[in-house]
């Protein structure tokens, strides 16, 4: 009995040491963990050389103080081109966007349209780097595009915006859904 006590309060000891914090010296900067601004269902558009080029709609948008780091929640946008085209849309659950470095991590059911490439992608988690104009996925993350009839699955997912080309470093899967020809096809298939 005299054991189990003195085993208890060795272990009680022990646990309370090397688990409290004891850094008293060090401020907490509630600027860096309180946002500055909460916009709620907001909708925002941005403009370079007075030409729309994005705009963003969520249910919540935070903008730190001293910071040009925003997180979103329940966020749809539009990417457009210099002729206002359509670029990519799309929608995750959460965003994080640093725009000093041109760094976005987009998380939880997201859904991207390149209108460019007329592919959907979808995933969990995804992150765009704006100086190199990549787009990866987690290494293990699933990753699924959709394009004309042709389904693939993969991990460790990764696209350039430069060459317009992906590729999967993990596993891939797919489907390819074809049609049959109808005679009118086929007949212009013979004649050229």
């Amino acid at each position: 009995m005299m054991k189990n006590k003195l085993l208890f309060a060795i272990l009680f000891f022990s646990l309370l040491f090397f688990s409290c914090s004891l850094k008293y010296d060090e401020d907490v900067n509630a600027e860096e963990t309180n946002p500055e601004f909460v916009f709620k269902h907001a909708k925002m558009t941005r403009y370079e050389k007075g030409k729309e080029t994005v705009r963003v709609q969520a249910d919540d948008i935070e903008q730190y103080k001293n910071s040009n780091i925003t997180y979103g929640h329940n966020v749809k946008f539009m990417t457009y081109d210099d002729e206002h085209k359509l670029e990519t849309e799309g929608s995750c659950g959460y965003l994080y966007a640093d725009t000093d470095s041109k760094i976005y991590e987009l998380y939880d059911g997201i859904k991207l349209f390149s209108n460019i490439q007329n592919t959907n992608f979808f995933a969990d988690m995804l992150r765009w780097n704006g100086n190199n104009e990549q787009l990866t996925g987690g290494r293990r993350d699933n990753v699924r595009i959709e394009k004309e009839g042709t389904i693939i699955y993969g991990t460790g997912f990764s696209a350039s915006g430069v060459t317009k080309k992906f590729d999967f470093a993990g596993t891939v899967s797919g489907e390819i859904e074809t049609k049959d020809k109808t005679e009118e096809e086929e007949m212009e298939d013979l004649n050229n």
